[in-house]
């Protein structure tokens, strides 16, 4: 049964919809790009698919626009698979449920996937109807743009002639974004060394209640990070008692604000109480301190079962040390664009165990240099430790173009058709732009898109009628490319 079959848009709403039935979370793109391969097929469009599961569809110009040059359309293809936690959705086999209340279009209790699925949907929606007007299209299906930007960086370049680009992967309408940062993950382990348990208590400790959020948008409301708070309590810890970590982690993914960190400890007998007394007062001051940006900031101890081994005092305090000392928030603000985070990191995962010390920070800058000087500090911070750092995931920051025909064309466009003016800007999370700006010398593009809400979450939302304003700006925007 289809849910959406009266929504306007309807060629638009009709693709997504076909999307939303096909399983395609991160890593999990074939059967979304064989769709869209069989689209191309039947429609005698010619297309390209690689091994990363990208797809490349071209069509061509519609009458009166054959000496135009061609246009590069892109979105991805995967997203986010998020649920609630009472939820029984299976993401390797279920279609998305779909629900319309009032303006909005979500999922039951899971991720709408809207971030980047209604991009693809228009993608489809325009390379099947060749009677809107238009240059030649070159439409660019990217894939696991959500865990790194996989796709766009395995991406062949060769395939695309076009110098112009829109990407439609923003979720505020009437915001065009011109400009990102670049960014890489850098991964850190660090060995750890084991020994038996004397006869301590056991005890677990968690920081909790924390905000979290994006490491790139929201990285300059001042939140805390729960495996830094941990770091500190770890410390103060130390300086009172000889204890020992028998096990920590905190965070699941590097672009995300860690908003809960555990650690097992053991503790020398007749400690217990200054355990207690400690975590009360860090919570104390922790609240204070972030009174504004993050209230709730909680600190628990609770006995735990007994255990055989935990780290060895160096290795504890080896552990410690690597929570304090790591790089977490804003490093540099922009002094060219007021109010720009330049250059920032977030250790979002975090575990430590018998396996040793494993952890993954998430460092952007519209700086190269910057980006590059903080990965050299955390690489010495891991061999100052006994540990090794391996970069992954780097990818280049899209540099703001002062002159740039496609934002004039994008923003005139808005200003006519809604009267209103659009606000143009540059942000600190990553876009596929970059990479597309790296791989394509030349290249003139920008960013817009629908109004989307709690994107990543399961309580996400798509707007129905800034989905039609957002269509209706595609396609005069498209219209106006003669030249």
């Amino acid at each position: 049964m289809r849910v959406l079959e009266q929504l306007e848009p309807r060629s638009v709403f009709y693709y997504f919809e076909e999307l939303c039935r096909i399983p395609h979370g991160s890593r999990n793109t074939k059967a979304i790009s064989d769709y869209c391969v069989r689209f191309a097929e039947t429609r005698g469009l010619w297309h390209y698919q690689d091994e990363a599961n990208n797809v490349v569809i071209k069509a061509p110009a519609s009458a009166g626009y054959e000496n135009a040059a061609p246009v590069i359309l892109q979105g991805h293809l995967d997203m986010v698979a998020e649920k609630a936690a009472d939820s029984d959705f299976d993401f390797t086999k279920d279609a998305l449920r779909l629900r319309v209340e009032g303006d909005f279009l979500s999922a039951d209790g899971t991720t709408l996937g809207g971030d980047d699925g209604i991009a693809a949907a228009m993608m489809l929606a325009l390379l099947d109807n060749a009677s809107i007007p238009r240059p030649a299209i070159e439409a660019v299906f990217t894939t696991d743009e959500e865990i790194g930007m996989l796709g766009a960086q395995a991406l062949d370049p060769s395939v695309l002639q076009g110098r112009r680009m829109l990407n439609l992967d923003s979720e505020d309408e009437g915001i065009f974004t011109v400009s990102c940062a670049g960014g890489a993950s850098a991964v850190v382990t660090i060995p750890l060394c084991f020994a038996p348990c004397r006869e301590d208590a056991i005890f677990t400790v968690t920081v909790s209640g924390l905000r979290g959020g994006h490491s790139g948008e929201e990285i300059n409301k001042g939140r805390a990070s729960s495996n830094q708070l941990m770091g500190r309590l770890l410390d103060v810890l130390l300086q009172k008692a000889a204890f020992r970590l028998v096990s920590a982690a905190g965070g699941l993914k590097d672009n995300a604000i860690p908003l809960l960190t555990t650690a097992v400890l053991a503790v020398p007998e007749g400690s217990e109480r200054m355990l207690a007394d400690t975590c009360r007062e860090l919570e104390s001051a922790f609240r204070h301190e972030f009174a504004i940006a993050d209230p709730d900031i909680r600190i628990t101890c609770t006995p735990a079962d007994d255990t055989v081994e935990a780290m060895t005092e160096e290795s504890t305090r080896r552990t410690a040390d690597w929570l304090l000392q790591s790089p977490q928030g804003i490093y540099a603000m922009s002094l060219d664009i007021p109010g720009l985070v330049q250059t920032s990191c977030n250790m979002g995962i975090f575990a430590a165990g018998q396996d040793g010390l494993h952890a993954v920070t998430s460092v952007r800058s519209s700086i190269a240099t910057q980006k590059q000087m903080l990965l050299d500090r955390i690489g010495g911070l891991a061999r100052l430790l006994g540990g090794s750092l391996r970069v992954t995931g780097d990818y280049p920051a899209w540099e703001y173009k002062k002159d740039s025909a496609m934002r004039e064309l994008a923003v005139g466009t808005y200003r006519e058709l809604f009267g209103r003016e659009p606000q143009v800007k540059a942000i600190h999370a990553g876009l596929e732009c970059g990479l597309f700006s790296g791989k394509l010398p030349g290249l003139d593009a920008v960013s817009f898109g629908p109004d989307m809400q709690n994107i990543h979450t399961s309580h996400e939302k798509l707007s129905i009628s800034s989905t039609a304003r957002t269509w209706l700006l595609l396609c005069q925007t498209l219209g106006k490319m003669k030249a």
